[in-house]
């Protein structure tokens, strides 16, 4: 009889291992930093672990995944908490699972005298991402605490963020508030933090880390593939601890293309990656991040967030708060 039921077992588990695994579609930016944890995902097989198949679809820009998105041509892009929001309040349906927590930080030379906000006076200061990005907002409402109006009393710049980077360097900037991953480049090159937009919301209220970007869904798409879903949540996880144990990940990635930076510029990014890496309870960093939205919405007003005055209920996916 029990031979009888291991050759039934045998029999059938081909069939098991041979079902299809579902598709998740990714849009991602064609150069982000994304693409180091999708990569991570797909070359160690924690998609197939997880019974999924992970596609990664690159774009050109932030716009472009968001339209793709929306027209069902990939299934999750990247984006942060407060476009969702947005469209929630509007009436879609879209929710949030964290990615990072790496922010935008005031950089400056190795033998700048400036020390700190305060020293931000009459200068002229490069700033990632337009007037109306988070990490400017924040340390704008940060600063304007302590009677501070960084807007009003400098030259104020704007451009793209490797154009801040490199005009830093060349001198004709005196200060760049830019993205985390730039900032690690110029701090491998002895450049300096002076302030950053976690300092600066944790002046405003928030009690740890928020996430500045996570991956982006659908919620009625993800109630028809939630083991997807939760396969993708769990193989992202298990991408992150790898990257936060092991150094050789990062030299693969480097070896591959997706990282063109070596030496001291490698272990900067690798270093300030792992920092970022999200660990807060969920409920924890969305309570905060309903906070930081509050004051977003009073200095961005309409234009960055709407109508709505708060964060939108079911912004952070809400199965997120059942543990994975």
């Amino acid at each position: 009889m029990f031979r009888l039921f291991l050759a039934l077992l045998l029999t059938l588990m081909p069939v098991a291992e041979g079902r299809a695994a579902e598709t998740i579609r990714v849009g991602s930016l064609k150069f982000g930093t994304v693409n180091w944890e999708l990569d991570t995902i797909k070359k160690n097989g924690l998609d197939a672990k997880y019974g999924i198949d992970l596609e990664t679809v690159p774009f050109a820009g932030e716009d472009a995944s968001s339209i793709a998105l929306q027209a069902g041509a990939v299934d999750m892009t990247v984006s942060d908490w407060l476009f969702v929001s947005r469209q929630r309040s509007s009436g879609d349906d879209l929710t949030f699972v964290p990615y990072s927590s790496s922010v935008g930080a005031i950089m400056v030379p190795p033998n700048s005298s400036i020390e700190s906000l305060a020293d931000i006076t009459k200068k002229k200061v490069g700033v990632a991402g337009g007037p109306l990005d988070k990490n400017w907002l924040l340390i704008q409402a940060w600063a304007k605490r302590d009677g501070l109006d960084l807007a009003a009393a400098n030259e104020v710049v704007y451009g793209a963020p490797p154009l801040l980077a490199e005009k830093l360097r060349q001198g004709e900037l005196d200060a760049v508030l830019n993205y985390w991953q730039f900032n690690a480049r110029l701090q491998a090159d002895g450049y300096r933090q002076v302030a950053s937009a976690q300092d600066a919301a944790n002046a405003l209220g928030a009690s740890g880390p928020v996430s500045a970007i996570g991956y982006v869904f659908h919620e009625a798409w993800a109630r028809q593939h939630e083991d997807a879903v939760l396969g993708f949540v769990r193989a992202s996880r298990d991408a992150k601890a790898l990257l936060k144990s092991s150094d050789e990940q990062w030299q693969r990635l480097h070896a591959d293309g997706l990282i063109q930076d070596e030496g001291k510029s490698l272990e900067a990014l690798r270093e300030n990656y792992r920092k970022g890496i999200p660990t807060r309870q969920i409920a924890e960093e969305e309570a905060d991040a309903a906070k930081l939205y509050r004051v977003l919405a009073a200095l961005g007003g309409e234009k960055l967030v709407g109508s709505a005055k708060n964060m939108a209920p079911g912004t952070y996916w809400a199965e997120l708060k059942n543990g994975l």
